[in-house]
Order: C-alpha cells, then sequence, then structure tokens
C-alpha cells in the first residue's frame, strides 16, 4: 500500500510539479543552467516532498488539484515542501515572477 501511495504522490503531485515549474522557465527562456538547478533540487528532493505528502494527505490532493487546475502556486508549494530548494528558486525567482503575478 505504500508503495501505491508514493508512486500515485509521484505521479499527481511531485510530477506535474516539476514539469509546470520547467515549463514556466522555459516559456521565460530562463538560463538552461537556473533550469538545470531548480529541476535538479526537485528531484533531489523528491523523497522529502513525498514524506510531506504522505504526513499529510489532505496537503498533497488539495495541492496536487491545486497545480492540476492551476490554483496553487508551484513555487510556493515546492518552498513549502522542500525548504533547501530555496536557493534554487530565488535563482529562477526573476524568471518566475510574471507567473506568480498571474497566478495570485
Amino acid at each position: 500500500m505504500h508503495d501505491m501511495l508514493v508512486a500515485l504522490i509521484t505521479f499527481l503531485l511531485l510530477e506535474p510539479l516539476q514539469q509546470d515549474i520547467a515549463r514556466s522557465l522555459a516559456d521565460t527562456s530562463a538560463p538552461q543552467e537556473v533550469v538545470a538547478s531548480l529541476v535538479a533540487c526537485v528531484t533531489e528532493q523528491g523523497a522529502q516532498i513525498v514524506n510531506r505528502a504522505l504526513d499529510d494527505l489532505w496537503w498533497a490532493s488539495s495541492s496536487a488539484f491545486g497545480v492540476w487546475i492551476g490554483f496553487a502556486d508551484p513555487v510556493t508549494l515546492l518552498t513549502e515542501a522542500a525548504p533547501e530548494c530555496v536557493a534554487a528558486i530565488d535563482a529562477a525567482r526573476p524568471f518566475l515572477e510574471p507567473l506568480e503575478g498571474a497566478s495570485g
């Protein structure tokens, strides 16, 4: 059961979160180093994000749904779930601000 939940969280939350941020950075023509750094951080912190989701299934389901419908800001979710990614997020922030302003 645990493995199935991990796979579901990865599929419904982690992957869309990573793809949405990477797509947003690509749309703003962010430098490849910035994109790679942020994607690598999400990948490295994936287990921590999954653990957070397993500990709080309500947060996981509402976050996944929010990202899916475009209501939740992926950058804010990433900051909450993986504070170790703050440096990578800060490097990407100048390219993400148009996205953050549009979703808020």
